[in-house]
This record gives C-alpha cells, structure tokens and sequence, in this order.
C-alpha cells in the first residue's frame, strides 16, 4: 500500500482542493491545469480521475464542468482495483462511481438536457452500494435525491449543495477524503 501522502501527484491535487475551498478557485483552476498538462492525457488514470474530478467542480459554468467530469469518468473506466488499492487499502474503484454519474447528472439537468441526466442518476444509484455508511456516502446520497427532484422539476437552476460551491460540497470532505482519493 502507497500512503497516500508519498505520492506527489496527489499531494499536489489535494493542494489544488485546499485553494479551491478556500475560496482561491482561479489558483486552484490554474494548478490543476498546470498538473494536467504534465499528468497528460495517457498518464495514470487514478490521477487524472482525481484531477478532472475536482477540475469540474471549480466550474461554475455546467458545460466546462462537464468537460472535466466526462475526462474523470473516463479515467475511472481505466483505473484498475489494484492501481486503487495500491493509493488507499479502503479505497474502492466502485466507489467513485456514483459521484462520478451524480456529477455528469448535474451538469446534464443545468444544460437542460433531463433524458441523459436521468440516465446518469440511473447509474449512480445503481451503484450506490459501493459507498460507505458515513458522512461521505450520506453527503452523495443526498445529492442524488436533490439532483432527481431538480431533474424531475425540469429546473436548470444551481442547487444551494451544488460542487461549484465550496461552503458545502468541498467543504464536506475533509483533507483526508482527497488524500484518500474519495470523490
């Protein structure tokens, strides 16, 4: 098992995180943009998922978040459980899924297209089982029930918890939650 803080591709993304809940997103946009460009697009899959994740979250238009969280889910499809383990033993491909389609739905409904948002809600609770039974796995859950009543309503709005905004989204997960690779 690699402690998640020995590698540095992760430490530099948790930092990019920190910026970004502290209200510095144009710096933590600009040191992720810098990290993915040495990452490159066929470097390892665990960290451009991780990067492209919390990339899409510094967005606050739903069409540049959905750029980044297309990459991210992208990347999840290649990571293998053993490239996961190696980062974290309690860390789990699976895992990320959930957070990944919540996301993609997100930004589906604020481009008003509801029929794929749908899809991608679809996804993520199927795969709700994979989280765990703490804060983290309550805080996805929540938001997939928000997601739906907004996709339901047809309402193209920002949600109050939505990534976008770090007072809840980033905020609700802790240092450790990135270091781990928890999306």
């Amino acid at each position: 098992m690699t402690d998640a803080n020995t590698d540095p591709t992760m430490d530099l993304i948790a930092q990019a995180v920190t910026d970004g809940r502290s209200g510095n997103a144009d710096t933590a946009r600009t040191q992720l943009q810098d990290l993915w460009k040495l990452i490159g697009v066929s470097g390892d899959p665990f960290h451009r998922c991780t990067l492209a994740h919390y990339m899409a979250d510094l967005h606050t238009d739903p069409a540049q978040a959905l750029a980044w969280d297309v990459r991210a889910l992208d990347a999840a499809d290649a990571v293998s459980e053993q490239r996961v383990q190696q980062h974290h033993t309690n860390l789990h491909i699976e895992g990320f899924y959930p957070s990944l389609h919540l996301n993609l739905a997100d930004n589906y409904r604020r481009l008003g297209s509801f029929d794929t948002a749908r899809e991608h809600l679809t996804a993520a609770r199927e795969r709700l089982s994979a989280l765990p039974d703490d804060s983290y796995g309550e805080l996805i859950r929540t938001a997939l029930d928000g997601v739906a009543t907004a996709v339901e309503n047809q309402d193209t709005t920002v949600r109050a918890s939505a990534p976008a905004r770090p007072t809840e989204h980033m905020t609700a997960l802790t240092n450790d939650d990135v270091g781990q690779g928890r999306l």
